[in-house]
């Protein structure tokens, strides 16, 4: 029975591991896209005053209101999610180094088991 367990626990593991890594990649992916709705949000910002500058006249203040609202939220969500994966990064590297040393040293005795063909 305690094998069973074992085998349990393993595996619970490596499925938190793997949701843990689906969180992460689908986060990454969202920040990615945020941040690309800011730079589009700042490009139309930009173009607006640049058309107006252009044409001689000043940007108005309801569009300006508006594009860098919009942008500013974008900003603001993307600077949320970037926060929230370097979060993730040090939990995951604080978590690292007391799990790590227990399996780092079953696979250096594992290599020292089986030597290879070239040996």
């Amino acid at each position: 029975m305690p094998l069973l367990d074992r085998l349990k626990q393993e595996l619970d593991r490596a499925g938190k591991a793997a949701q843990d890594a689906f969180d992460d990649g689908k986060t990454r992916l969202e920040a990615f896209r945020t941040r690309q709705l800011a730079d589009k949000a700042a490009q139309s910002l930009g173009y607006a005053v640049y058309r107006a500058k252009k044409s001689g006249r000043d940007l108005d203040a309801a569009t300006f209101d508006r594009l860098s609202g919009t942008l500013e939220t974008h900003d603001t969500d993307a600077a949320r999610l970037e926060a929230e994966i370097e979060l993730r990064r040090q939990q995951s590297a604080a978590s690292r180094p007391s799990s790590g040393a227990g399996s780092s040293g079953s696979a250096s005795s594992a290599s020292e088991d089986y030597p290879t063909s070239a040996s």
